[in-house]
């Protein structure tokens, strides 16, 4: 009997016979030409494992949910623009990938799939998530991502067991207090969207390790943010911030902070408090000085410029003619204000997307040896452009359908840097040839 029907190549079309094949279990037709599942299909009702990533699907058979003992279906990179009411009779369903769709309503039955642990809804057209999904008690990965999401229901504080939840490149303004109910909450992603505030309930998810709100409208941090004793990596670049509350140094555990290209001009000299710093990045705020208090903290890498050749650099203890107390300066200090030209251009994977991992000192004595300086140039502007059209993003619950489009990605960045060096060569070759009929004239 088959049961494992693994992925084949250029299958224009799945017969109707397929039906027959009734002790099938696990199913790939990932990649081939297919537009469509045969409707004999959920017939299969032994299958467990289904995956139909990147077929131009269209539509699902409106019976899918005959197949009441999947545990895992794959959409992903379709076509698929609505679901069928009966998804909801796959009450076994573990896994349901429906990320890079085209989905602009998710119906309000996905909260039957009480057994569901990671949902993908990412790069779809989705405007609203129902409230029902707060009926998911199992789901531990939530991403909805790269929609168009203006806020999330307040009855996201039912997913008690979820530990993932990825809500970049969306509309919102503000997140729902309810975030604060979810105690296993362990990385939150509310970078590239338009937040004005941060709620105080975010305070009350005790296992929060990672915290990302790169490029949001932010002027100010909660103080309840001190109240995140696990949490290791807080980045809050490209916002609007003015201040930071001393609350910070209560975040014992943190390693890596990134507040770079905000309008700060101090460091609350509490930051000491949190002895597990290890990275700070402060570059382009509007600092006239820093705390003395830093110099407690066993610092690896202290950025002040986009510049910057060492990840240290050497500071001088002096006095602030205005309040008295001691603080430390440099040559980069006072930092110049400035607006960046333009927000949407900067690359989003600065010092913070390199550090996060732990690393050896030898590993940072050989990245400050081999650091490029980040001056840069109006020719150059084009080049920046494509060079974020190549920058990979990091995610915290990698897909396996992610390792191939990674893969691909390297292998195109390999080719780029060739075909590079051989522009250069050429480059070289002319104007060598150049100099040498401008001398001969």
């Amino acid at each position: 009997m088959l049961k494992c029907l693994e992925r084949y190549q250029d299958i224009p079309e799945i017969p109707e016979s397929i039906s027959f094949c009734r002790a099938l279990q696990v199913a790939d037709f990932s990649g081939n030409p297919l537009t469509r599942l045969p409707e004999s299909f959920p017939e299969l009702q032994n299958l467990t494992c289904l995956s139909v990533n990147d077929i131009s699907l269209q539509a699902l058979p409106e019976n899918i949910g005959n197949l009441y003992n999947l545990a895992s279906l794959e959409l992903r990179e379709n076509l698929l623009t609505y679901l069928p009411e009966s998804l909801a009779q796959l009450q076994r369903l573990e896994e349901l990938d429906l990320g890079n769709n085209e989905l602009y309503h998710l119906p309000e039955t996905i909260g039957a799939l009480f057994n569901l642990k990671d949902l993908w809804l990412d790069g779809n057209q989705l405007a609203e998530i129902p409230q029902e999904v707060g009926n998911l008690k199992n789901l531990l990965c939530l991403d909805v991502s790269e929609n168009k999401l203006e806020c999330l229901p307040e009855e996201i504080s039912g997913l008690t067991s979820l530990t993932d939840l990825l809500v970049s490149q969306n509309l919102l303004q503000v997140l729902p207090d309810g975030i604060g109910k979810l105690r296993r909450l362990s990385i939150l992603k509310v970078d590239q969207n338009k937040l004005i505030q941060l709620t105080d309930s975010i305070g009350d998810c005790e296992s929060l390790t990672e915290l990302v709100l790169t490029e949001n409208q932010l002027q100010s941090l909660p103080k309840s943010i001190g109240k995140l004793k696990k949490l290791n990596n807080l980045n809050a670049d490209r916002n609007k911030l003015t201040s930071l509350p001393k609350e910070v140094g209560g975040c014992c555990s943190l390693n890596v902070f990134s507040i770079r290209d905000n309008r700060l001009s101090r460091i609350p000299s509490e930051i000491s408090q949190a002895t597990e710093l290890h990275v700070l990045d402060v570059a382009g705020n509007r600092l006239a000085y820093l705390p003395l208090s830093l110099t407690t903290l066993k610092l690896k890498a202290l950025w002040l410029s986009d510049n910057q050749s060492q990840p240290l650099l050497t500071f001088q203890t002096d006095t602030d003619p205005e309040t008295g107390e001691k603080i430390l300066t440099c040559v980069l200090l006072p930092q110049m204000p400035s607006e960046p030209v333009c927000q949407d251009n900067l690359p989003r994977c600065g010092a913070l997307e390199s550090l996060v991992n732990e690393m050896s000192d030898e590993t940072w004595n050989e990245r400050a040896v081999n650091r490029v300086s980040a001056i840069r140039f109006l020719e150059d502007e084009k080049d920046e452009e494509d060079n974020e059209m190549r920058t990979l993003l990091r995610r915290a619950t990698p897909h396996p359908g992610e390792l191939k489009n990674m893969k691909k990605t390297v292998e195109n960045l390999r080719n780029d840097m060739n075909a590079a060096k051989g522009l250069d060569s050429n480059k070289n070759e002319v104007n060598n040839a150049i100099d040498r009929v401008t001398t001969s004239v």
